[in-house]
């Protein structure tokens, strides 16, 4: 016959087991607490946040009357990341205006007023962020330039459903051309780099 003897249980300490409760309502125990909380806001608010294209114009007012009145983009609201530190988060907190060639948003974005520009809403979570800067192209032509091929292919698809008369000069960079109502010729570019 086998006989089986209890173990014996562990002498836990009487600091050691209010230790743990001690911890966590102490100072560092709150702190390592709200900055978990903290990050999981964060993750939450960024895992919402829409995907923003930007797209460089030679000019506000032809683009305003192309995404608005020939594409039927809605407006959009300038995301709460935009708000704060916009020249920075771009990475060009510290470019002269002069360097950037023509009149640029980022010259005139101030804290009090926030970025300027214009906001569409591209698809369901991804919107489309205009800003002024890029020089005219070819013949005096209105030139839209992006970095991103998805957000054109994006503006090209419009295109097409709408029935704008277009011209596809490259595939690869992108490179295409619309006519708006006044007949004027717009480049949209990929920049390639």
């Amino acid at each position: 016959m086998l006989t089986v003897l209890p173990l014996p249980s562990p002498v836990v300490p009487p600091t050691l087991a209010l230790l743990g409760m001690d911890s966590i309502l102490s100072t560092q125990g709150i702190m390592v607490m709200l900055l978990v909380a903290y990050a999981g806001a964060m993750w939450m608010f960024l895992k919402s946040a829409p995907k923003v294209y930007t797209i460089m114009v030679s000019d506000l007012e032809v683009a305003r009357r192309f995404y608005e009145g020939m594409l039927n983009l809605p407006a959009a609201e300038v995301p709460l990341h935009y708000y704060y530190n916009y020249e920075q988060t771009l990475g060009t907190g510290g470019l002269d205006p002069f360097y950037m060639g023509g009149t640029s948003s980022l010259a005139g974005a101030g804290p009090a007023g926030g970025p300027d520009g214009l906001w569409y809403q591209l698809r369901k979570n991804t919107q489309l962020h205009i800003i002024s800067g890029a020089s005219l192209g070819q013949r005096n032509r209105q030139r839209h330039v992006c970095f991103d091929r998805k957000c054109l292919e994006y503006i090209l698809m419009r295109v097409q459903l709408t029935g704008i008369q277009h011209k596809i000069r490259t595939e690869t960079p992108l490179n295409f051309l619309v006519k708006d109502y006044e007949e004027q010729i717009i480049e949209l570019a990929e920049v390639d780099g």
